[in-house]
């Protein structure tokens, strides 16, 4: 059991490499650089880096992220509804440029 556990995070870690792999160097350190001075805190920030923030975050398309990890990782089929949200989402749009 604990190796298909294993096996599991494994999986989970390289969908997420995938997703981080979408920004480059400078964009994933200005992205923890916000991530640290907001400390938790997003009225910390200023507005143009809550701007910035978001783009970065919306680049890296985390309900995606969570979708395809939930989609692979469930023995029961899950409603595509729950997983991608609602027709026109960002997170459906690329799932069929994906496809």
């Amino acid at each position: 059991m604990p190796v298909a556990r294993l096996l599991l995070v494994a999986e989970v870690g390289v969908l997420a490499h995938r997703h981080l792999s979408k920004l480059d160097r400078a964009q994933r350190r200005r992205l923890l650089t916000l991530l640290v001075r907001a400390r938790g805190r997003p009225g910390s920030l200023t507005a143009a880096d809550r701007r910035e923030f978001v783009y970065l975050l919306a680049k890296l398309e985390p309900r995606l992220l969570l979708a395809t990890a939930v989609r692979r990782l469930s023995p029961v089929p899950v409603p595509k509804r729950l997983l991608y949200g609602r027709r026109g989402s960002a997170a459906r749009a690329a799932l069929s440029q994906r496809s």
